[in-house]
């Protein structure tokens, strides 16, 4: 069951980003959380409808990415590591096991737009038996969380988001920049985003990433992050 305020549909073998973004689109309401619970993978999608500037509102991104970490931390044997990447990827363990992407009716940052959808998408099997061909990559079933029924981690998610959204509209951005700071992935390596390279040192107020490059330091907004529905 979904908390109040939210509300699910199935999408029944569709994708889930791309149909969240076309029921945004069409003026749903708030809340809709739509989901494909495939065999080998799953995949959800939650739409906001934003209250602030583009550039605040992204956010959600990582809001969202905080919200899955404690979901599945909370649902996951102890001993399994859920930690985020910048961009959006979800590691298990060490091994890249899914994603999260962000769209919005705008493009510009000043602007607060009419509707922001986050999308998840989370591998459940590797797609071989043979794991040692994607060393870097790995699978919810492959890490010990055979437990971890599909619908209950998109359930858990989005309770464990609207948790992460009060105490961000009661606190303001500190506590997200604390806690996705305590799962981030990365953090002091190099990494290539937006067509630069540098070192990740750090995020600012507003979760840009911060990366220190040859020519100082640069601030990558998550505005950056921003991508169309297929």
């Amino acid at each position: 069951m979904f908390p109040p305020l939210f509300f699910g549909l199935d999408a029944d073998g569709a994708d889930p980003f791309a149909l969240a973004c076309a029921k945004a689109a069409q003026v749903c309401d708030a809340g809709l959380v739509t989901y494909d619970l495939g065999a080998d993978r799953l995949r959800a999608a939650m739409v906001f409808t934003p209250e602030v500037p583009l550039r605040d509102a992204a956010c959600m991104l990582p809001l969202c990415g905080v919200g899955f970490q404690n979901a599945l931390g909370a649902l996951a044997p102890p001993e399994v590591a859920v930690h985020l990447g910048w961009s959006g990827e979800i590691y298990l363990n060490g091994g890249r096991c899914g994603a999260m992407q962000l769209a919005a009716a705008t493009s510009d940052a000043k602007t607060i737009p009419d509707w922001l959808v986050v999308g998840l998408s989370l591998d459940l099997w590797p797609p071989s038996q043979d794991t040692g061909l994607t060393p870097d990559d790995t699978a919810l079933y492959a890490e010990g969380c055979g437990e971890v029924e599909p619908i209950t981690l998109v359930e858990a998610w989005v309770r464990h988001t609207l948790v992460e959204i009060n105490a961000w509209i009661d606190d303001g951005p500190a506590r997200l920049h604390r806690n996705w700071l305590a799962v981030a992935q990365g953090l002091d390596s190099d990494l290539t985003v937006g067509g630069y390279d540098g070192t990740f040192i750090g995020i600012d107020e507003t979760l840009g990433l911060l990366m220190k490059t040859q020519d100082g330091v640069r601030l990558i907004p998550l505005t950056t992050l921003l991508t169309e529905p297929a």
